[in-house]
């Protein structure tokens, strides 16, 4: 069984098209028109070993909050909707990430319940022309629509382009685990019958 999902979003700030695979082999075609946001989905896909389709048209003349908050929101209910039932599924993931100075961890539970925990702090504004808020409003919106408790705290870093990148890439880790089908598990991994 493919576990696979598509969505299309459109709003008056808007029009996003998306296909996840989550039994994919890491390959992605990103186009949102944020250079470094398609930067970090790129590496997303690719640790996670998802396929991965994104295209946004997004307000970006008033900047990038709402394509990369929509992104987010599509992101989220797509691997909920792959998930299905999440019958063998290993349910959790963590991943603790060194990238140059930096080290991060992600910790998640597909437990069907959005909360998010975001313990980081970006010594600039902006890389280029992305604004480093943004990293964590895309986590939260994936968070809540994907129905996960997601836990990401950075131990240390100084370069904000590498914070990004290893939370992209941790959290890509602890998702290829957690979406993973163990072989031993029978049914849904919760003592009570449902997540």
């Amino acid at each position: 069984m493919s576990r696979k999902a598509s969505i299309k979003r459109e709003t008056a700030e808007t029009q996003i098209e998306l296909t996840l695979e989550l039994d994919g082999s890491g390959k992605s075609d990103i186009q949102t028109g944020v250079g470094f946001f398609d930067h970090m989905l790129t590496l997303l896909a690719r640790h996670a070993l998802f396929d991965l389709t994104i295209k946004a048209n997004g307000d970006l003349d008033v900047d990038y909050h709402h394509t990369v908050e929509d992104v987010g929101i599509c992101l989220g209910k797509t691997l909920n909707e792959a998930l299905g039932d999440k019958q063998g599924i290993t349910r959790y993931g963590s991943m603790t990430i060194p990238m140059e100075e930096t080290l991060v961890t992600t910790a998640l539970d597909l437990s069907g319940r959005s909360w998010f925990i975001f313990k980081v702090d970006f010594p600039t504004e902006k890389v280029g022309q992305f604004d480093t808020e943004l990293v964590r409003e895309f986590w939260q919106a994936f968070s809540s629509n994907g129905l996960l408790n997601l836990h990401q705290v950075l131990h240390h870093g100084a370069n904000s382009h590498h914070i990004a990148e290893g939370l992209f890439k941790g959290t890509a880790r602890a998702l290829r685990q957690a979406v993973s089908i163990d072989s031993r598990q029978q049914g849904v991994p919760s003592s009570k019958g449902i997540l």
